[in-house]
């Protein structure tokens, strides 16, 4: 998703460090659902909707 939101304003609209951002966005760090409705809803974008689409695209089967 570009939402044209850069690290810094994304994080200031959660009230989070701009490397809490960095590293989500590297893969460095998971997020959990809350954490992931937050920042749907912070760059504008419909949680729930977002979510259906990930799990479109995700394997029947995961390693974690």
């Amino acid at each position: 998703m570009r939402a044209g939101v850069t690290q810094v304003e994304l994080a200031a609209r959660l009230g989070r460090p701009q490397p809490f951002i960095s590293f989500v966005e590297r893969g460095e760090r998971r997020i959990d659902v809350i954490e992931f409705y937050a920042i749907m809803k912070a760059l504008g974008a419909d949680p729930e909707r977002a979510f259906r689409e990930l799990i479109a695209k995700l394997p029947d089967r995961l390693e974690i």
